[in-house]
């Protein structure tokens, strides 16, 4: 029988953690609290080390391994940020790494994850593709970390939401982006363990949106990986998945989508209303308020996930243009195949 992660997991995770991560702030939004009529703030992760939230579930895996685990290496599937966090948590602790990538991944997060001292091998068009290597390096005896159904990793997020209680004790509901789940299951089985009338809501894009596709389903299903600006929250959750999707399932109030242009005001806003360099992932819980998608959001914080995005490709989307993402993936996927 699954053994969840629990509360004390957490707390565990936090003191673990402690000394490899970066507390980071929460700030008020007066123009999205105007906007909606709640008391929006932004817990801003992007401020994290490596630039998202991931450090903390990868720093409290690679600190948990065994001296044998260790010496044998860790690898991983990554859409990118990830990739950088379990980089950079190995090789603080002296671990080797190998990062595996689809094509699909953006090229700033290739280098981002290169940049912290990881291999990277790029397999194929999907995380499914890229797993394959993944599971030939495991087994040849490396240990491997996966982004999100992982008991050590969702115990490292929902540290998260430890912080986030500390700074706003009053909260009626949390805006979560929404991937493979391990970020949203920590902080919900943080957040309703602390008090069960808090909303926790999840926030996908359209195109490609697993978690979502699966919850209606009943079970773990596979979706096709589509080019997004929110290209984090791509990928499937895995037909095996043992943790994420059934604590998104008990524990998750409500899970909305977003489109591609709603991602992008996201990110516009983001940068000229509250002075913040966000990635398309990170500003879904932004993009669901500007919509109008959050029904009366009360005492409402949106995590901002990551900052990691092509600072070329912001520009241009905060200039107003309407990003082909598919036709930037196509060049891509060409220079890198």
């Amino acid at each position: 029988m699954t053994s969840f992660p629990t509360l004390q997991d957490s707390f565990a995770a936090r003191a673990r953690i402690a000394g490899g991560i970066r507390q980071t702030p929460l700030v008020e939004s007066d123009a999205l609290s105007a906007l909606t009529g709640g008391r929006i703030a932004l817990k801003l992760e992007q401020l994290q080390i490596t630039g998202s939230f991931k450090l903390r579930g990868a720093t409290n895996a690679v600190l948990s391994l065994s001296d044998a685990q260790k010496a044998a290496g860790v690898v991983g599937v990554s859409t990118g940020n990830h990739g950088r966090g379990l980089a950079y948590a190995a090789a603080r602790a002296g671990v080797r790494c190998i990062i595996c990538m689809s094509q699909l991944v953006p090229q700033n997060k290739v280098d981002g994850i290169r940049a912290q001292g990881a291999e990277v091998r790029i397999i194929g068009r999907s995380q499914d593709d890229a797993q394959l290597e993944v599971d030939r390096l495991v087994a040849e005896g490396m240990t491997m970390l996966p982004p999100f159904d992982h008991r050590d990793i969702i115990a490292g997020q929902s540290t998260l939401a430890l912080e986030l209680i500390a700074q706003a004790p009053d909260l009626d509901s949390v805006l979560v982006p929404l991937s493979g789940g391990g970020l949203i299951s920590g902080v919900a089985m943080v957040m309703k363990a602390v008090n069960p009338a808090i909303r926790i809501i999840g926030v996908s894009m359209e195109r490609g949106a697993a978690m979502h596709a699966s919850l209606a389903a009943g079970k773990p299903v596979q979706v096709e990986e589509q080019e997004t600006l929110a290209d984090s929250l791509g990928g499937g959750i895995g037909l095996d998945n043992a943790y994420t999707f059934e604590m998104t399932r008990r524990l998750v109030d409500a899970v909305v989508l977003v489109t591609e242009a709603e991602i992008a005001a996201a990110i516009r806003h983001a940068y000229v209303a509250e002075r913040q360099v966000i990635e398309g992932s990170g500003s879904v819980g932004i993009a669901a308020l500007l919509a109008g998608k959050i029904d009366t959001p009360g005492r409402c914080v949106a995590l901002i996930s990551g900052q990691n995005i092509d600072m070329a490709l912001h520009k241009r989307i905060i200039d107003g243009e309407d990003v082909d993402v598919a036709a930037l993936t196509r060049t891509k996927g060409g220079a890198d195949a």
